[in-house]
């Protein structure tokens, strides 16, 4: 689906199943709300500060490219997002997470739980966009999310090993270690929602300690 003007695509769609579906109930069924923009087709180390012809020409390789059309892989698109910034902001969005890495061992009596604290500077990612927080390997520990989140967001999982990868959306995040046999390492992935910005954090799950 596109949006037209005289001469050309200005927006270019794809919609989902569930998109195809509302759009079939007519035009009050099919109410976008919310959206969000990207720059993923655009590469910034193209921008030549030393272009002999002058500062009108330092981004005209960027103003050139083509532009892509929409895919229909979530797993690779959306993936960086441009967000709103107060006027004479000079600094970009960043996740900051408590802890920054993790080390836990598992105990049939007393296993210790890990909350996960996530914020992101300038004031974003506040509910209900949340983040989402993607776990390696889902049988060294369980990955438990909360706070309200009504969004959506690609979770790029195409780049992760997906047969034990778990998933979770929220505003903070618990960690619990599971009964492994042999220390395992492992990474939790955390994706800003609204802004698209990820940070990793290293997790080691310990095995019971031997009496």
């Amino acid at each position: 689906m596109g949006y037209l003007n005289n001469s050309s695509v200005t927006v270019d769609a794809i919609l989902t199943k569930k998109g195809r579906e509302l759009l079939a109930k007519g035009r009050s069924a099919f109410n976008v709300t919310q959206f969000a923009v990207a720059d993923d087709e655009i590469d910034y180390g193209l921008y030549d500060p030393a272009h002999p012809l002058g500062t009108e020409y330092y981004g005209s390789a960027i103003e050139n490219l083509p532009i892509v059309e929409a895919s229909p892989d979530e797993t690779q698109s959306m993936r960086y997002k441009l967000v709103t910034l107060a006027r004479g902001q000079n600094t970009i969005p960043i996740i900051q997470v408590n802890p920054k890495s993790i080390e836990l061992t598992y105990s049939a009596t007393s296993t210790p739980s890990q909350p996960i604290a996530v914020t992101t500077t300038e004031g974003l990612n506040a509910a209900p966009f949340g983040y989402t927080a993607i776990l390696y390997d889902g049988e060294a520990a369980t990955l438990t999310g909360a706070g309200l989140v009504t969004s959506t967001a690609p979770t790029f999982l195409g780049d992760f090993t997906t047969r034990n990868a778990v998933v979770v959306r929220g505003t903070s995040f618990t960690l619990v270690p599971k009964n492994v046999s042999t220390v395992t390492d492992t990474q939790l992935v955390i994706i800003g929602n609204q802004t698209g910005a990820t940070v990793t954090i290293p997790v080691t799950i310990n095995p019971a300690t031997r009496i």
